[in-house]
């Protein structure tokens, strides 16, 4: 029989010498210890700064020129890479597949355990080449453990296909930068409370670093204008009211002047705020916002 690679070494799946004794505390001392673990996430992410900077900065320049971010995962991993790109529409305004989340097992994984298939290197080969991978694409493995062989193969696939795109690898364990990735992210979160269980400090540190990496990205592709989110789809009642009230923030409109706005905008926030800003007519804010790429600041004549 053969036996798969011994695993001990890697930091997501040592023991935690700190919650050795797990089974003989009560939820007060449960809650306790995990929160006093959960403090190893804000550091860890913090000291990874300059490396999510680096990757951020080289993926820049091709996302503002359309290409997109694409996540890999496998499990956990997987799934807060597809989060992370299932709220970028409402939320940016970018069109579905602008930010790409590609999980192990497909979508049915998202709701149900298929862990088994996060062994296949060639797992991600056809979805990544059915989005025809360009020199602007960036695509982002994610791996607490760092040895998934699913997420690197898809790495060294997206290089193979696409070798001027930005490669990376998101991992919570000290492993060599793969040949193939141009980036490595390191999130040192150490052994998990649960031994293994990386859906813990891992999986919050690599939340909040794809937070940060997809919101650094809008927000210099123009879908931010001060902290506000400008390009928002006001697709519901709370999505109407923020819209309404960025409007009003950024003219000075009452509330309902400021729907009134929208309205006579076609619902863009932009537009709205050009309209007023610059007594201009919908056509031209538009034509201004077209002239600037998009871009709010630029549209109001800002440097």
């Amino acid at each position: 029989m053969s036996l798969p690679p011994d695993r001990s070494a890697i930091l997501a799946e040592s023991r935690n010498p700190r919650t050795a004794e797990l089974h003989r505390l009560d939820v007060a001392a449960l809650v306790r210890v995990i929160q006093e673990e959960d403090r190893a996430v804000v550091a860890a992410v913090e000291a990874a700064r300059p490396f999510l900077t680096a990757l951020i900065s080289a993926a820049e320049p091709g996302f503002v020129a359309g290409g997109r971010l694409i996540y890999v995962g496998a499990g956990t991993s997987g799934r807060l890479g597809v989060l992370d790109a299932s709220e970028a529409p409402p939320t940016f305004q970018v069109p579905v597949g602008r930010v790409v989340g590609i999980i192990a097992g497909g979508e049915a994984s998202l709701t149900r355990s298929s862990e088994g298939r996060e062994d296949e290197a060639d797992g991600a080969t056809a979805a990544l080449d059915a989005l025809v991978l360009t020199a602007k694409d960036t695509i982002i493995g994610i791996a607490a453990g760092g040895t998934t062989p699913y997420v690197l193969g898809a790495i060294a696939h997206a290089k193979r296909v696409a070798p001027m795109s930005v490669t990376a690898l998101i991992t919570c364990s000290p492993v060599p930068k793969p040949a193939e990735a141009d980036h490595l992210v390191l999130l040192a979160t150490g052994p998990e409370v649960l031994t293994g269980s990386t859906r813990l400090k891992a999986g919050t540190a690599t939340k909040l670093a794809l937070n940060t990496i997809s919101t650094a990205l809008m927000v210099r592709a123009g879908k931010v204008y001060q902290n506000l989110m400008v390009d928002v789809r006001a697709s519901n009642a709370k999505l109407r009211d923020r819209a309404a009230r960025i409007v009003a923030t950024l003219t000075g409109l009452a509330r309902p002047e400021a729907f009134a706005a929208l309205e006579r905008a076609g619902g863009s926030v932009k537009v709205a705020v050009v309209m007023q800003r610059t007594s201009s007519s919908r056509e031209q804010a538009e034509a201004s916002l077209v002239a600037a790429n998009g871009r709010l600041d630029l549209a109001l004549g800002e440097t």
